[in-house]
């Protein structure tokens, strides 16, 4: 029989519970225990831990440990929580989540398009006013990351009509999008558009990488959606850059702290709208299956997916 897999998570037991058992329907060949439920031996017998946000001190004691693979695409923290020396690390790469992902991409970039804040104000403020359309091909929406994420967002807005233009650290080729690199790239991104969306992981290179600077090279008026991570953006610098007019909104589902502390400026500035880190929730059920499938590979092959580049970190 194979040694028992380790799940180790930082989570609900209740949340716990109903991970442990999708993954275990998925791979009904194999045991997935909790790790606070494990006994010493079988800490040490287990070579595969299922992770979300989990303490490293657990991993510490997983002494035969010889891959994590974690529930989430997004893997910094545990990249830098784990260290250098860590397992190798495999992270969720879900067709669903792009799809997922793509959708709200399109939806909040019609938020904005469509004017919705605007609307809402009028709202409150009893105005009867209709603001002048404009049509999607006449709208520029810059998308910065554009790796299995943002190239779905991409073909999304595309055949929504809207003018997309992409930026990546390193070139890529989508087919009907213009797309940018490097440090020169990234002005010229920001230059041309109206929506900015922002998809970048965290590394050391996107901490703080749209400050006063960037946003001084965006479009007067421009908005802004970060679905990323909250420490992309510098917040205090983002907040001048809507106090001054620079930009008009920001749509924001990620911050540096999570949950949102309550005496955040963002909560009622009339020109955020917050969100509780929804954009692209992880669907059970097409996680397992991807999960199963790597580890029934791993187990038959010995090959492991793709990892994570520990020097970059994703």
């Amino acid at each position: 029989m194979a040694a028992p897999i380790a799940f180790v998570s930082r989570t609900t037991d209740a949340n716990e519970a109903e991970w442990i058992r999708v993954l275990a329907t998925a791979l009904p060949t194999e045991t997935i225990l909790p790790f606070g439920s494990m006994s010493a031996e079988e800490r040490d017998l287990a070579e595969i831990a299922i992770v979300a946000n989990p303490d490293p001190s657990d991993i510490a004691q997983l002494k035969g440990l010889r891959w994590i693979h974690s529930l989430w695409a997004g893997v910094e923290r545990l990249v830098a929580e784990l260290g250098a020396d860590a397992p190798p690390i495999v992270r969720l790469t879900d067709p669903e989540l792009s799809r997922v992902m793509s959708e709200a991409v399109l939806a909040w970039t019609y938020y904005l398009h469509r004017d919705m804040p605007a609307y809402r104000d009028h709202q409150s403020k009893h105005i009867w006013a209709e603001l002048e359309y404009r049509h999607p091909q006449d709208v520029t929406v810059g998308l910065m990351g554009l790796g299995t994420l943002g190239t779905q967002a991409a073909k999304r807005l595309q055949q929504a009509g809207f003018h997309t233009i992409g930026w990546s650290r390193s070139h890529k080729v989508i087919e009907g999008v213009e797309t940018f690199s490097g440090d020169a790239g990234l002005t010229q991104l920001l230059a041309k558009s109206d929506i900015l969306v922002c998809l970048l992981p965290l590394t050391a290179e996107t901490r703080g990488l749209l400050n006063r600077a960037r946003f001084s090279e965006m479009k007067t008026g421009a908005s802004i959606i970060n679905f990323a991570r909250g420490a992309v953006i510098v917040s205090d610098d983002l907040l001048a850059a809507l106090a001054e007019g620079q930009l008009s909104h920001a749509v924001l589902d990620v911050f540096e702290k999570e949950p949102l502390e309550r005496e955040s400026p963002f909560w009622q500035h009339p020109n955020v709208t917050v969100l509780p880190h929804i954009s692209a929730p992880t669907n059970r059920q097409t996680a397992a299956h991807i999960v199963a499938d790597n580890i029934r590979s791993w187990r038959q092959t010995g090959t492991l997916p793709a990892t994570v580049d520990m020097s970059r970190g994703y």
